[in-house]
């Protein structure tokens, strides 16, 4: 049966969110019968399945993708004047001459630079003078700009510099499928040299003797992460040696240097284990067990000062695993499970999520009642010494250790942002407590003082308290009259915190409240609330964003006809699962890389991903996971009923989740809906996961699906407050 596209007519000349007579008619994809069976029996027909294509080069896909743009063209037409005008307001923002905050390590600062006009970053690197401070000579590590120069796609994923500061080793991916192609460049004669390592992850890392490289290839089908090799520069690829293959599909592999560089360590991990091989840097031929993975075990470890501090959610003597995990210690030369010694218990309360080892202290990145903090251990502070954290300015933020590149130092450097502060850099001094802003974000035209954040707590419907972010234009009156923007994930442990954006300040100047619901499913309030949303309880992740919807109508945070949901990838699994479940309670839907066909996907261990999440979503081809995920999945779950407006972007090559699963659901979703309301997809042809590459590229894909969303709630002519 052959594709059928429909001839698209004139464009419109009525506004969007006029009558429905007035949208074109939208592509009408051919069905054909596919059924997909599992190994328990269960068959499930898939009409349009024929819409994948691993090659990407099909002409009958390609046809309907393109006819979907097309349409998405024609109907977002009347909306160009408005979608220029986010996007005039977005790039009048950034300051288009801007140097990230310099950082020292072994001699010199690196920093980079973006330069007006310019979508990508320039890396480089100063000298250091004989007092430690930056140096005035520059030198140009990567032009990125250079670099992708005539390419519709361009990312640097990963570099690092040689022991002896003369040799850069970077990793490139030219089509967002991220797989990586890695270069050497000689930065004291600017030398490329011919040496190429291709279907690499962006992971590199030199050894001692400035010529041996270890990096991480990749499976060509699964993107898998499969094989540790070593490649000596001047050799040719063939001959690299491999170091350390996965066997367990259902693990990440990658690769780092201990803190004091002592170390190589071979990390892997799955959703429930880890596992690390460490080597001496100086001669890393044999990598031995840090300790032996064991289902339901994780840790991560550094090493400094003749030590290890892990980081681990191990059971301690009493048999009951530290699900918010602990910190231990260990001599370099016993790191087996018996010799590590209980540091800093575990707490029900607190979620170590992180450390940093330095000479003097440590700092360790912990979340309490749902935000973000960072703890200081002195090494000389006795057993009854008061905690000490770092100090936050606002009701919700976020606050994470930042680059600290060398541990012989008092100063620690953190990050700190809200949805009303700009991302800001600081140094703080443990051992005097100064401390000094090293560089804020600078946003043109952007004064945080007229804007208030909040932070609010909604009971789920099984009693759950849900911590919610907000942040609106000083002057909003809660008289339930305004339009609300809700973003949430809620997978893989993820935490979405408060952090400042540059687009979302083009919603608030128009009167909207912008709102972060921290779902189950994330991390926010510990392990137990990550738990608490994945396998046979995932759908807690749902009803919650549903139940925090419910409670802002409510308290007179937004219209009940004027809420627009926005989530990706995982997240835009949420959006489906929403749209199925509650869709008169949303007026637009914003669904990026949505991930909406979960059995099909977790049915086939070819498709990257599938094999290492099983423990995230569950395995299909057993029975009581299957009918769980069946119940939720979004595009098993559509239905003859009526569904809010969407916006649906997805990316050709995108890695994580193929662009097929957006593009059938979006052809199953026109099949059935009965609404009058329009449904836009839009493919980019010429990205990944990630959108397409570039500071002010990303920004017209923004500037399209939100002047989508401002047209639906009645925003399109609003005034912007200035």
């Amino acid at each position: 049966m052959p594709l059928r596209i429909t001839v698209l007519g004139l464009l419109m000349t009525l506004p969007l969110s006029g009558l429905a007579a007035d949208l074109p008619p939208p592509p009408d994809a051919a069905k054909k019968p596919h059924e997909i069976k599992a190994p328990h029996g269960a068959v499930r027909n898939d009409e349009y399945y024929w819409l994948r294509d691993d090659d990407r080069k099909k002409p009958e896909m390609l046809a309907y993708l393109n006819a979907e743009n097309a349409y998405a063209d024609q109907v977002m037409a009347p909306l160009k004047p408005l979608e220029n005008r986010v996007y005039d307001e977005i790039v009048g923002r950034v300051k288009q001459d801007d140097d990230s905050v310099p950082y020292r390590e072994r001699g010199y600062w690196y920093f980079s630079r973006f330069k007006a006009g310019q979508d990508y970053p320039v890396y480089l690197r100063a000298k250091a003078a004989a007092d430690g401070s930056q140096g005035q000579d520059e030198e140009v590590l990567l032009d990125v700009n250079a670099l992708a120069k005539d390419k519709n796609y361009y990312s640097v994923g990963d570099f690092d510099v040689s022991r002896d500061n003369r040799l850069l080793a970077y990793a490139e991916d030219d089509n967002g499928r991220r797989q990586y192609t890695i270069r050497f460049k000689n930065l004291e004669t600017g030398e490329l040299y011919p040496d190429r390592v291709t279907g690499v992850s962006p992971n590199v890392v030199w050894a001692d003797d400035n010529k041996t490289l270890f990096y991480v290839e990749n499976d060509p089908d699964t993107l898998l992460t499969v094989r540790v090799k070593k490649h000596v520069l001047g050799t040719s690829a063939s001959a690299d040696e491999l170091v350390y293959e996965e066997k367990d599909d259902s693990f990440y592999m990658g690769l780092d240097r201990t803190r004091d560089d002592a170390f190589i360590c071979i990390v892997v991990e799955s959703t429930v284990s880890s596992e690390m091989r460490c080597a001496p840097a100086a001669d890393p031929k044999t990598f031995t067990v840090f300790a032996p993975r064991q289902r339901d075990v994780e840790y991560d470890a550094d090493h400094l000062d003749g030590r290890w501090v892990i980081r681990t959610n191990a059971p301690g003597a009493d048999g009951k695993p530290a699900a918010n995990f602990k910190l231990m210690t260990a001599p370099t030369d016993a790191a087996s499970r018996d010799a590590w010694q209980e540091w800093v218990p575990h707490r029900d309360d607190v979620f170590i999520d992180g450390f940093e080892l330095f000479d003097g202290f440590t700092a360790i990145a912990e979340r309490s009642d749902g935000l973000e903090r960072i703890r200081l251990l002195k090494a000389d502070a006795g057993a009854d010494a008061k905690e000490e954290f770092v100090k936050a300015d606002e009701p919700a933020y976020s606050m994470a250790l930042s680059t600290n590149a060398e541990p012989d130092t008092t100063w620690l450097r953190y990050s700190y942002t809200s949805l009303t502060t700009p991302s800001t850099t600081y140094e703080l001094n443990v051992a005097t407590g100064e401390r000094r802003m090293l560089k804020q974000m600078p946003v043109i035209g952007y004064d945080a003082s007229n804007y208030v954040t909040e932070r609010l707590w909604v009971d789920a419907r099984d009693g759950a308290k849900i911590p919610v972010s907000l942040v609106y234009r000083k002057g909003f009156e809660k008289n339930g009259k305004a339009a609300l923007l809700q973003y949430a994930y809620g997978s893989y442990g993820s935490s979405t915190d408060p952090n400042f954006s540059l687009t979302t300040v083009s919603l608030l100047d128009r009167g909207m409240v912008y709102a972060i619901a921290h779902i189950r499913g994330g991390q926010e309030m510990g392990r137990k609330w990550y738990e608490d949303g994945k396998l046979f309880r995932k759908k807690n992740t749902f009803t919650d964003f549903v139940d925090v919807t419910d409670a802002l109508v409510a308290r007179g945070y937004a219209a009940k006809d004027r809420v627009a949901a926005y989530g990706g990838s995982a997240g835009g699994l949420l959006m489906g699962a929403i749209a199925n479940m509650a869709p008169e309670k949303y007026s637009v839907i914003l669904s990026q890389v949505p991930f909406v066909d979960v059995v099909t996907t977790m049915l086939d261990p070819s498709i990257p991903l599938t094999t290492n999440e099983y423990d995230e979503w569950g395995n299909p081809e057993k029975k009581t996971y299957y009918d769980y995920m069946l119940s939720y999945s979004p595009y098993d779950n559509l239905s003859k009923q009526a569904y809010p407006a969407m916006f649906v972007g997805t990316g050709l090559w995108d890695s994580q989740v193929q662009y097929w699963e957006p593009a059938k659901y979006v052809a199953r979703l026109r099949d059935v809906n009965v609404s009058k309301a329009p449904v836009v997809f839009r493919t980019n042809m010429d990205a990944g996961h990630g959108g397409k590459s570039g500071r002010f590229r990303r920004y017209r894909e923004s500037a399209e699906m939100f002047a989508f969303m401002l047209d639906r709630l009645g925003l399109a002519d609003a005034p912007v407050a200035k």
